[in-house]
This record gives structure tokens, C-alpha cells and sequence, in this order.
């Protein structure tokens, strides 16, 4: 098996856009499922080609009022799987369009999370105000 060295790529810090002052900061954590088909995750140094990748991004509101929007870049060595919130919007040309995967086009056709290059979350004054929270999506190291 060929281990690789991406957790630099996979450790993207998340970009947002604010009124409110934030700061953000990405853990990436391997998914392995245990004989009893409990899903466990797992700190790596490494990844494999087919490791299913978590990325949990914090967020910390250090002041200012209002809500705000995180963008994170997915690495071009992985392939986007799902999103714990619902309200997250992909991006699959470069971060220039966004909208829900099963709305969006690419070339002519219907994307795939496979074309997939960045998530999106609006997070609304009403969960800002809570101070922190945390987002997740996972990926499928190609």
C-alpha cells in the first residue's frame, strides 16, 4: 500500500469571510471501521489511496456581531464524500459558483462529488453568537 504524505494538503485552513472577527482551525482525522461496523476516527501522519478522510473545522468568534461564511479548499489528492450540516454548498469550479451538488453542472453534465473543489458553510448570527462550533465533511483520498 502507498502511503501518502498529503496532511499539509489535507490540513488547509479554512477561509472566512466576516463582520465578525473569527479564526478557524482544521484537524483531519483517518475513518476506520471496526469489525462491529463502529466507524472510529483516527489522528494520521499518512494517508492511503481509498482512506476516507474527516476534516473537522473549528471555528472561534473573537468578537464583532453578525454571521459569517467558511470556505475550505478540498485538497486535489481527495474526493468529497458528505458534510455533517446540510446547509453546507459545494463549489465545483474553483470556489467562482456555488449551490447544492445535486443542482450544479460541470461541462455539459450533472456534477459529481467527485468534481468537487470547495465546501461552504454560512453560519447565521444566531449559531455565531454561541462564541464556537465546529463544521465537518469527509473525503476519499484518489
Amino acid at each position: 500500500m502507498r502511503c501518502l504524505p498529503i496532511v499539509a494538503a489535507l490540513a488547509v485552513p479554512a477561509l472566512a469571510s466576516a463582520s465578525p472577527a473569527i479564526a478557524t482551525r482544521s484537524d483531519v482525522f483517518r475513518e476506520s471501521v471496526r469489525p462491529a461496523g463502529q466507524r472510529r476516527l483516527e489522528a494520521a501522519q499518512t494517508f492511503a489511496r481509498g482512506d476516507r478522510v474527516v476534516t473537522i473545522v473549528r471555528w472561534y468568534r473573537l468578537g464583532g456581531k453578525g454571521g459569517f461564511t467558511i470556505v475550505n479548499p478540498l485538497p486535489s489528492g481527495t474526493a468529497y464524500q458528505d458534510s455533517a450540516r446540510e446547509a453546507q454548498e459545494v463549489s465545483v469550479d474553483g470556489g467562482r459558483t456555488w449551490g447544492q451538488l445535486d443542482r450544479l453542472r460541470i461541462d455539459g453534465r450533472d456534477a459529481t462529488a467527485e468534481d468537487v473543489t470547495h465546501v461552504r458553510w454560512r453560519i447565521p448570527a444566531s449559531i455565531a453568537e454561541r462564541g464556537s462550533g465546529r463544521i465537518a465533511y469527509s473525503a476519499v483520498v484518489r
